[in-house]
C-alpha cells in the first residue's frame, strides 16, 4: 500500500509541476534540432546515414536520465521540509518507502522519454516497427529505475541540494556523452572503447537503438541483461543508503 501511495505521490507532483514538465524538455528538444538539423549534413556525407535516425534513441535516453537521477533531489527537499521525518516514522519498513520513491520517480522519468520520443516523430525520426518501441518502452523504464535508484542512492547520503547538484553534474555529463548518445561507439580509440563499456547509460543508448533504429553494437539481448543486473544491485544499495538516513 504505501509502495502504491508513495507512487501516486510522485505521479500527481510531476503532473501538478507544469512549469518542470516544460522546462525538462527544453534541452531534449535543443540538442534535438540544433544537432539533428546542424550536424546532419556533415553525418551523411560521412556515409552515416540519417543523423536524426541515430540521434533520437540517445535523446531519449539523455530525458530520462536527467529527469530520473535528479529525482534524487526530491529526498534531499522532504528532509528538509519535513515529509521525509513523517513518511519514516510509519510502521512500514524503509525498504518498501524506497522501492515505492524509485518506482515513483522511475516512472515520472519514462513519461518524460515518452514525450521526448514523441516530439522526435514530428521531426523526423521513424522507429523501425511497433513492436520494437514497445520493447523500447521496456527499456525506458529500466534506464529510468536505474538512475532514480542511483540518485535516490546518493541522495540519502546528503543533507544540502548545492552539494547534490555538483555532485549528479560531475556524474551526469560524462555519463552522456561517454555513452554513445551523440556519436557512433564504433571506430573509438580502444581508451574510450572500454569506458563505455563502463558506462551503465550505454547499455540503454544500444538497446534504445537496437529496438528503434534496428542498430546495436552490443546486441540488445546483453543489453536487457546488463540493465536488469544493475537495477537490482543499484536498488539494493539504494535501499541499504535510504535505511541508514536518521531522522
Amino acid at each position: 500500500m504505501i509502495i502504491y501511495i508513495l507512487w501516486l505521490r510522485q505521479i500527481k507532483r510531476y503532473l501538478r509541476s507544469k512549469s518542470r514538465m516544460i522546462g525538462s524538455l527544453g534541452q531534449p528538444v535543443l540538442f534535438l534540432v540544433a544537432l539533428g538539423f546542424g550536424f546532419g549534413p556533415i553525418y551523411t556525407k560521412a556515409g552515416g546515414g540519417n543523423y536524426i535516425q541515430f540521434l533520437a534513441p540517445g535523446i531519449i535516453a539523455m530525458s530520462i536520465l536527467f529527469s530520473a537521477i535528479f529525482a534524487g533531489i526530491e529526498v534531499i527537499w522532504d528532509k528538509q521540509f519535513g515529509f521525509l521525518k513523517e513518511t519514516l516514522v510509519a510502521p512500514v519498513s524503509r525498504i518498501k518507502i524506497m522501492i515505492g520513491r524509485t518506482i515513483g520517480g522511475a516512472t515520472v522519468a519514462t513519461l518524460q522519454g515518452l514525450i521526448v520520443f514523441i516530439i522526435t516523430l514530428f521531426i523526423g525520426f521513424r522507429p523501425i516497427s511497433i513492436l520494437g518501441s514497445l520493447f523500447a518502452l521496456i527499456v525506458m523504464f529500466l534506464i529510468a529505475m536505474l538512475f532514480t535508484a542511483l540518485g535516490t542512492a546518493i541522495a540519502s547520503r546528503l543533507e544540502d541540494m548545492q552539494g547534490f547538484q555538483l555532485i549528479m553534474n560531475f556524474l551526469v555529463m560524462p555519463l552522456f556523452f561517454l555513452s554513445g548518445a551523440l556519436f557512433p561507439v564504433t571506430g573509438l580509440p580502444e581508451t574510450l572503447k572500454v569506458i563505455t563499456r563502463i558506462d551503465p547509460l550505454s547499455y540503454g543508448v544500444d538497446a534504445l537503438h537496437g529496438f528503434l533504429s534496428g542498430i546495436s553494437n552490443f546486441g540488445v539481448g546483453l543489453d536487457l541483461i546488463v540493465l536488469v543486473f544493475l537495477v537490482l544491485i543499484i536498488t539494493v544499495i539504494g535501499a541499504w543508503q535510504f535505511s541508514k538516513i536518521e531522522i
